[in-house]
């Protein structure tokens, strides 16, 4: 769009008006976000499970779903209307107003072509938990009328712009108009339009999003990409759906948790621009500012998340000197602009210029929002995204009940690094077609190749009946914790097949009698009839399926009761995403041990003091906060801010850890972290002197390749803020080419290893070699030539840092 387009196209809206205050009404907390992208279309129910395992991360102040590739016949209509016709949505809070609406809005300038209430349940009260009803929602199938097109054209000069992108303004300041009128200039709210753009839907109550895939009985609709939110407000009074996400641009629909300081900022910016925020919150003024860059600037899609994200400090040094100038250029312009954060998005977009419909999420540099992504291809693609690992496992896994192509657990998980040089924090899955096609914020490519010359894994379950269920735990629990040197294109079934066989053992042995059997099963139905254990070798087996996520009886609780009659041996599994597993067992735990299948939640091993536990899969966010002692080993990935606070214990990572991992971390944490972590490890570490019995990491910079090899990374530490504001400890920093530069330290210093480093850091190495069998040797062997300790590793230590010396006299 050429400039002078641009600004007509602004001056159109110039009879808009500011509803008053800029100030946003309501904050936002920690919000649950989930998004999948599919080439094949997936029906509302399965991420409805997701949903339904992050009901926690809501308060039941709001919850929505979007939904975009949709299926015709479920609609209606043909697919020509779908992909050409507005798809308008309507929430009437009051349903009096309903024929004055369309009369006004809808009929007068709009050739309507279907029209229908959405079905409902009859009563709302049938939805367990939900106390408000939701608004009457009228569904309309349109495009502008000619004469009311051409006389808006010529009204506003738009004679130069294509007829399609005039129609497109046209609907937006419609909706605006409508939303004005009926929802922000009156104190009563009576309607506002939920969506508006072509090919997609959006709905949104006062409640829990899984709560509106009931009541609308949408668990059978099906599309390419859904979105789903659980709301989280801290501040304001919610009684109507108005504020919750997701929020529409035209062709878009925003979800997000965090919340911006800057929000007044953002929207003196847009209202410069003749857009106004009316529902007043975050999420709103994100969307309007999207559809700003993106269809009034035309902003290609890297440029639209550099404006929105920028790239700062090391990592903007790091990106070529072309691409540096044109993004010196972005952030003069939209500084003002950027969301300041903390937040994380997802975005929902019918591409119309390209024909496909597209997943995004994007995180800030703060990086204090958690956010996975993940994907997976076995005869049909998904790409997935959310705050929690444990919630796109459930969508997988009511995928895998319906159609076994889809497998329970992804091909392989990650986490975004917010600004990064590498792929810029922001992931983009494309449903063109019959293909999904994964690339970053630079338009790279992502793909996995399935197609190595390596022999197949096949995993055999053999004759329960025939072999003792020990050995058969052993041999899938080996299978499980070494799914890594598994070549990728076996490895997620690998996985999946080694759990189920695990989970019919321990299932059948709820039919065992107690006398003749080494272990006890329990589940959810059980928790009131448990009694101590017959020998101090009795294992405690829990299906952990039903049990809520929290609260009095909840997995955690039980466990705490079960270690009070005096079991020390747990085997837990079916894990849903429930959290605080292992809290609450006290000091004097030592001789207990916890073994977890499945997909834990957030909180685990926090404040342990003494007891072990194994987490046989990756683990979530804020683990091990506070631990004071004992073990904990992760056959996977950790999340974020992992050992916050943490005073001791002996810690084992196979994989990486997200954001901020031992930030505040004091006494003598012992810390082994085989891959890498995003950034600000070890923020204000005080952890004494390692030599002098302080505490240390020990971060190895290992990745496992798609053959199954142990490799090292492009960069031991990607981040720019390592070891910042630290004032005791060590980390001990696999690093044989050096690549660690001092400009990513912020009060530390690189220093050589001594003698007593590698006596102290040697017997932690032998057992992470036991653990995940990742040999010292190899360790040291880079490129396979044997170096020296100190040829390997480097140590940062702190320095006394200037502000506190001066603060000292």
């Amino acid at each position: 769009m050429k400039n002078k387009d641009v600004i007509r196209l602004i001056e159109s809206r110039r009879e808009f008006s500011s509803p008053g205050s800029l100030k946003k009404l309501e904050m936002e907390g920690g919000c649950g976000v989930v998004g999948l992208a599919c080439n094949e279309k997936v029906s509302g129910k399965h991420i409805m499970q997701s949903l339904i395992q992050m009901h926690n991360r809501g308060n039941s102040k709001g919850g929505g779903i979007a939904a975009l590739g949709l299926n015709s016949s479920q609609c209606g209509v043909s697919q020509k209307i779908l992909e050409e016709d507005y798809l308008i949505q309507v929430a009437y809070l009051d349903p009096s107003v309903r024929h004055q609406v369309e009369k006004e809005f809808i009929i007068s300038n709009l050739d309507v072509h279907t029209s229908y209430p959405l079905p409902t349940l009859k009563d709302y009260r049938a939805v367990d938990g939900l106390d408000m009803k939701p608004p009457e929602v009228w569904r309309y199938f349109c495009r502008v009328k000619d004469n009311a097109l051409s006389q808006f054209i010529l009204k506003n000069n738009l004679d130069a712009l294509e007829r399609q992108k005039a129609e497109d303004e046209f609907i937006y300041q419609n909706t605006y108009k409508l939303n004005n009128k009926f929802y922000t200039s009156l104190g009563e709210k009576r309607a506002f339009v939920l969506s508006h753009g072509r090919n997609m839907i959006i709905l949104k109550i006062v409640g829990y999003a899984e709560q509106l895939i009931e009541y609308y009985q949408i668990e059978n609709l099906e599309a390419h990409i859904w979105v789903g939110h659980q709301r989280y407000p801290t501040k304001g009074k919610v009684w109507h759906p108005g504020g919750a996400h997701p929020f529409m641009g035209m062709n878009e629909a925003l979800i997000h948790n965090g919340d911006f300081a800057n929000y007044y900022s953002i929207a003196e910016y847009l209202s410069q621009r003749n857009i106004y925020p009316l529902f007043l919150t975050d999420t709103e003024v994100a969307v309007l500012l999207f559809d700003l860059l993106n269809r009034v600037y035309e902003y290609p899609l890297e440029y639209i998340i550099e404006a929105i994200a920028p790239t700062t400090e090391r990592d903007f040094y790091l990106l070529p000197e072309e691409k540096r100038k044109i993004y010196r250029a972005i952030q003069t312009s939209h500084i003002h602009s950027s969301p300041d954060g903390p937040w994380f998005f997802i975005i929902g977009q019918n591409n119309i210029k390209q024909k496909s419909f597209q997943l995004l999420g994007i995180t800030d540099t703060s990086m204090l929002r958690p956010q996975v992504f993940a994907f997976q291809e076995n005869g049909v693609s998904i790409g997935l995204v959310a705050s929690e690992k444990q919630a796109i496992d459930a969508t997988l896994r009511s995928l895998h009940q319906e159609d076994k192509r889809f497998l329970p657990y992804a091909d392989f998980y990650w986490n975004a690094r917010g600004g990064s040089y590498t792929d810029g924090g922001a992931f983009i899955f494309t449903v063109k077609g019959n293909d999904l096609v994964i690339t970053d914020k630079f338009g790279r490519r992502i793909s996995v190749n399935k197609e190595h010359d390596c022999p197949s894994v096949h995993i055999s379950a053999g004759k329960s009946e025939d072999v003792d269920p020990t050995e058969k735990i052993k041999e899938f629990t080996k299978t499980i914790d070494q799914r890594w040197r598994i070549p990728i294109k076996d490895r997620a079934s690998a996985l999946s097949n080694s759990e189920e066989y695990l989970n019919e053992i321990f299932l059948s042995m709820s039919a065992q009698k107690q006398a003749e059997n080494l272990y006890r099963y329990s589940d959810w139905k059980k928790t009131d009839s448990l009694s101590p254990p017959g020998s101090q070798k009795e294992v405690l087996v829990i299906n952990c399926e039903k049990f809520p996520a929290e609260g009095r009886q909840s997995i955690s609780r039980f466990m705490v009761e079960a270690y009070q009659l005096g079991w020390k041996n747990f085997i837990t599994f079916n894990w849903r995403g429930q959290r605080f597993c292992g809290c609450g067992l006290g000091s004097e735990s030592n001789d207990v041990r916890i073994d977890v299948f499945g997909s834990s939640g957030d909180y685990l091993a926090s404040g342990l003091d003494g007891a072990e536990i194994v987490v046989h899969e990756s683990a979530q966010d804020q683990i091990a906060q506070i631990m004071k002692s004992g073990k904990l080993v992760v056959y996977g990935d950790v999340g974020q801010t992992f050992m916050y606070g943490a005073k001791g214990g002996e810690v084992y990572v196979l994989g990486n850890a997200a954001g901020r991992p031992l930030i505040n971390a004091v006494g003598a944490p012992r810390v082994i972290i085989n891959g890498t972590c995003l950034d600000y490890l070890a923020e204000s570490f005080m952890a004494g002197n390692p030599l002098e019995g302080g505490g240390f990491v020990i971060l190895n910079g290992l990745k496992f390749s798609e053959k199954g090899e142990i490799i090292e990374l492009e960069a031991p530490y990607p981040g720019g803020n390592l070891f910042s504001l630290a004032s005791g400890g060590a980390i001990y920093i696999r690093d044989p080419f050096l690549k660690v530069e001092e400009g990513q330290l912020n009060g530390g210093r690189l220093i050589e290893l001594t003698e007593k480093d590698w006596e102290l850091i040697l017997p932690y190495l032998e057992e992470n070699e036991r653990l995940f069998k990742i040999p010292v040797k190899r360790l040291l062997s880079p490129n396979g030539e044997l170096r020296s300790f100190n040829q390997v590793y480097r140590k940062v230590e702190a320095v006394e840092l200037k502000v506190l010396q001066k603060g000292h006299r």
